[in-house]
């Protein structure tokens, strides 16, 4: 295990980088992608991301112009924010076993790189990253920007229980650097569309509640996302809307994946360790903010199944 200085000294004795991002992806690993190999490149490194087909269009301007060509010829390879395999891209499968360098800041993290910098201490792994850009003398507003991005999307906006000290002076030093963070706040934080008001209006309606209202679950099945056409962009960051109900410490989000697998979110207050309940299906993250994925049972079933776990963790 490497700390990031350590991560600043490994980036300039290496070339030629091809950065990976996770599954559905944030606004963290993607902040940080691009970040890193916008900072690799002010070292005269070359460096660009692997394509992710499912970044959606409020990330998109971020990383567009970063994507490499499909004939890329690359040498080294580093992932960020990415913690298990399970969580490659199906583009990226042929790089589990090649990435020479991870960075990260989940508990769960499999250890599958060469090299691997984790610090579960920190609330985004783009606090990561600022330290590393730090270290090189490359914080930048081109670098300090998609970092805000990663760190405030990872943090709600700074209101998550994962926020500390360390995270607010990361982000009043990029800040610092000049960037307009009132335009990343109004864009992400701040502007919705109808079709997400609509969707938020209809689950705030239809959500459920379990183990005394202490559990509460937010179902999006595809027979909602037909009716109301949405998109994967009207439907990002839903996992914080059950979040905001009095009362409750477990919010669990599910959404039906075409396959008819459920993609499955869970955050949680101090009584429920998220991880340990989404580690019962093969996922894991953090002790308040985990997911994974349920294969081969309905809504109902998968429904059932998730909050026995949450209150089973609760109860332990």
């Amino acid at each position: 295990m490497i700390a990031p200085r350590e991560v600043a000294d490994w980036l300039r004795a290496h070339d030629n980088y091809l950065i990976l991002t996770h599954r559905r992806p944030d606004g963290d690993t993607l902040g940080c992608a691009a970040a890193l190999a916008l900072l690799l490149r002010a070292l005269g490194k070359t460096a660009w991301l692997l394509r992710n087909a499912e970044v959606t269009e409020r990330y998109a301007p971020y990383v567009d112009a970063l994507w490499a060509a499909d004939d890329y010829a690359y040498d080294t390879v580093v992932s960020v924010d990415l913690a298990a395999l399970s969580l490659f891209p199906d583009n990226a499968a042929p790089l589990k076993t090649r990435v020479d360098l991870a960075i990260d800041h989940h508990p769960s993290y499999e250890g599958f790189a060469a090299e691997s910098c984790v610090c579960p201490e920190r609330a985004a792994c783009g606090e990561i990253l600022y330290e590393v850009a730090a270290a090189l003398g490359q914080l930048t507003p081109e670098v300090a920007l998609p970092l805000y991005v990663a760190v405030s999307t990872d943090t709600g906006c700074f209101v998550y229980s994962n926020v500390t000290a360390n995270t607010h002076r990361v982000a009043a030093a990029l800040m610092e650097t000049g960037i307009d963070v009132r335009g990343v706040n109004k864009a992400l934080f701040r502007t919705k569309s109808q079709k997400r008001l609509a969707l938020e209006g209809r689950l705030l309606r239809e959500m459920e509640y379990f183990d005394g209202g202490r559990v509460v679950v937010v179902q999006v099945p595809r027979s909602l996302v037909r009716e109301l056409a949405l998109t994967e962009n009207d439907m990002d960051d839903l996992a914080a809307l059950g979040g905001l109900v009095e009362g409750q410490d477990c919010s669990v989000t599910m959404k039906e994946q075409e396959n008819g697998d459920w993609k499955i979110s869970v955050r949680t207050g101090p009584r429920v360790n998220a991880t340990r309940v989404c580690e019962k299906f093969g996922g894991g993250g953090h002790k308040a903010a985990s997911g994974c994925v349920i294969t081969g049972m309905s809504g109902e079933e998968a429904k059932r199944a998730i909050v026995r776990a949450c209150i089973e963790v609760g109860n332990a």
